[in-house]
This record gives C-alpha cells, sequence and structure tokens, in this order.
C-alpha cells in the first residue's frame, strides 16, 4: 500500500509525463505542472526538489507505459517472425494514436534534451538500447531455432527495424498523417517475410 506522500508524487508524475512528451521538457513550465495537478507549488516542490526530478520520473513512467504495453503484443506470439510483426502491428498508426500523448518517449526526449539535460538524455539512450536489446533478442532466437537465416546480424537488423520505426514516426507526424510510418512498416514486415527466412 502506497504512502499519502507516495501517490501524490504518483500522481504528479502521471499527469506531468503526457505534458513533458508533448511540449518537451524546456516548454513544460511548472505552471503547466501545476494546472494539471491541482496542487500548489508546495505540494509539487514538497515531493519534488525540482522540475528536472520531476521530468526524469515522467520519461521513466511514459516509457513504461509503452514497454508494458509492447512486452504484451509480444507475448503473445510464439515465433520470432510472430514477435517481430507484433512489434510493427504495436506501431501501426502510434503517429496519430500513441500511447502515451505526444509520441514516442525515446524519440521526444531524445530530440528534446540532446545537449542540454544529460541526465535525461542518458535515461533516453537506455530505454533505446532496451528496445534494441529486444529485437535483437527476438532475432537471435529465430537464428538459433532455423526460423531466421544464420547470416544475420542480429544487433544491425535491430538498428534498421528500430530507426526505421522512429524516423517514420518523425516523418508521419510532420505531415500529420502515419501513411507514411504505416508504409515502412510493411516493408520491415516484407523483408522479415523474404529477406530474413532460410
Amino acid at each position: 500500500m502506497l504512502s499519502k506522500s507516495e501517490r501524490t508524487k504518483q500522481f504528479i508524475i502521471e499527469k506531468s509525463a503526457p505534458i513533458f512528451n508533448t511540449k518537451g521538457y524546456a516548454a513544460t513550465t511548472m505552471a503547466d505542472i501545476l494546472q494539471a495537478t491541482g496542487l500548489t507549488k508546495g505540494g509539487v516542490y514538497g515531493n519534488f526538489p525540482s522540475k528536472d526530478e520531476i521530468a526524469a520520473e515522467a520519461f521513466e513512467f511514459a516509457l513504461n507505459k509503452v514497454r508494458e504495453a509492447l512486452r504484451f503484443k509480444i507475448k503473445q506470439e510464439t515465433t520470432a517472425t510472430g514477435k517481430l510483426n507484433a512489434v510493427l502491428k504495436f506501431y501501426h498508426n502510434y503517429s496519430i494514436d500513441p500511447i502515451v500523448e505526444g509520441g514516442c518517449p525515446i524519440l521526444n526526449t531524445a530530440v528534446d534534451t540532446d545537449d542540454t539535460m544529460p541526465v535525461l538524455k542518458q535515461r533516453a539512450l537506455k530505454g533505446l538500447q532496451e528496445m534494441l536489446d529486444s529485437l535483437k533478442y527476438i532475432i537471435d532466437q529465430g537464428v538459433k531455432t532455423g526460423e531466421f537465416k544464420s547470416s544475420l546480424n542480429a544487433g544491425h537488423e535491430a538498428e534498421l527495424i528500430f530507426a526505421t520505426i522512429e524516423g517514420g514516426i518523425m516523418i508521419s507526424k510532420l505531415h500529420d498523417s502515419p501513411v507514411i510510418l504505416n508504409r515502412l512498416l510493411e516493408n520491415i514486415k516484407g523483408q522479415i517475410a523474404t529477406r530474413y527466412k532460410n
């Protein structure tokens, strides 16, 4: 059972996450957070020493929502092909229908904090590496079971898949349409069905 203080902290994080993910770190103000939570400055600062701390926890919250939703989809499948296709299906229409308002927390945070917020940049990098490691693991398993070619470099393929997804999200957000993202996802699906197979 969470204490009152822990519940308040969680409430602040949950309300702040979509704001940071939509507006970015620099553009999000304490006034935004106060408005979203309905708390006083003392109510917020009594739980977090700075906006930086809220931003870091809000990023982790947003990333965890994406991670858990994606993990659930992947676990429904038993083959490496099925698991990779579940990832692609998860990101279908993602630019207009994301898990967390504002889009992909890794992409948004990486762009927003590039050289200005090293702590957040490190968290985004860690999140990115988790995603790449998960994709690499799935591809490696496909190679081990003979489902995929033994010549595949799982690490390189994981980078290609995730970079294509993130690039597709960015382009589609600029166009206010998921068409390009979805086309790229279909292209990856085709590659998995042909180039990956023995």
